[in-house]
């Protein structure tokens, strides 16, 4: 069973510059909702209980999104309109919060959820990817893998070769249809890709990854990099992908951040 996930959202979310000097790319509207609210909500479908949300000094706008605003309830039951909170109903989940002084790396943001997370499984969302499935949420999918296998899975994407230098990129062997066993995985192949299958920001770890994660050195950039800790745990531990049903949209891409606001507009 996973309880707990962690949801890193302490860039500086430069691919979305200018905007994101005051307003955190998390918070970027979808419909009525945040972005945001789309990853708790997808959390919280997939039987997640407990979320830990890794923030900076400049994300105190999503602290307040989740916090309860008694003044507008008052508000809006002085003048009869309860309803409207009760139309967009902040997700009710148990949530917590650590600081990430400094943008060192995806890998540093989940390390910092190490006390949190404790010794059991759990669930890695990153708010850059929303994931609309119509059946099954799209962490659930890798959560139903994670308990036939016992290890750690991450979600796929199909992606055209063009765009496979802006992700990790996985080898690995399909051991039924959507379901790989990685070999190796590769963080933004600028050459020679080893597949077309590119990793998205939805994960299943085993707390194992937590010592991977201790004793990187930084990589790329300078940063403490997630698929630097998926590859050394490949050494000495099993990993599975799998590629999730649904639509998904990258939210630092102009062109899916519009599509996104397109398909919601359609949905409701």
């Amino acid at each position: 069973m996973i309880r707990k996930a962690i949801i890193p959202a302490a860039g500086y979310g430069t691919r979305s510059l200018p905007i994101t000097k005051v307003i955190p790319k998390e918070m970027f509207p979808v419909g009525v909702k945040p972005a945001i609210h789309y990853i708790v909500e997808e959390a919280l479908d997939s039987g997640i209980e407990q979320i830990l949300i890794v923030v900076s000094k400049r994300k105190g706008l999503i602290l307040d999104y989740f916090d309860d605003s008694l003044g507008l309830e008052v508000f809006l039951e002085r003048e009869n309109k309860q309803h409207l909170l009760k139309q967009h109903k902040i997700p009710d989940a148990e949530m917590y919060y650590t600081r990430q002084s400094y943008p060192k790396g995806l890998g540093d943001a989940v390390r910092l959820g190490k006390h949190f997370i404790g010794n059991e499984p759990f669930a890695v969302l990153l708010p850059d990817d929303i994931v609309l499935s119509k059946k099954t949420p799209g962490l659930k999918q890798l959560i139903e893998d994670y308990t036939k296998h016992q290890k750690s899975v991450i979600g796929l994407n199909v992606v055209k070769p063009a765009f496979l230098k802006n992700y990790g990129v996985i080898k690995g062997a399909e051991i039924k249809p959507g379901t790989f066993q990685l070999d190796d995985i590769v963080e933004k192949p600028k050459e020679n890709p080893p597949s077309n299958l590119a990793v998205i920001g939805r994960y299943i770890f085993t707390p194992q990854i937590f010592s991977h994660l201790e004793n990187l050195k930084p990589g790329a950039g300078g940063e403490i990099q997630l698929t630097d800790a998926i590859k050394t745990m490949l050494q000495t531990d099993k990993c599975f992908g799998k590629i999730i049903e649904g639509n998904r949209f990258d939210i630092g891409s102009t062109n899916d951040y519009v599509n996104l606001l397109q398909t919601i507009s359609k949905m409701d």
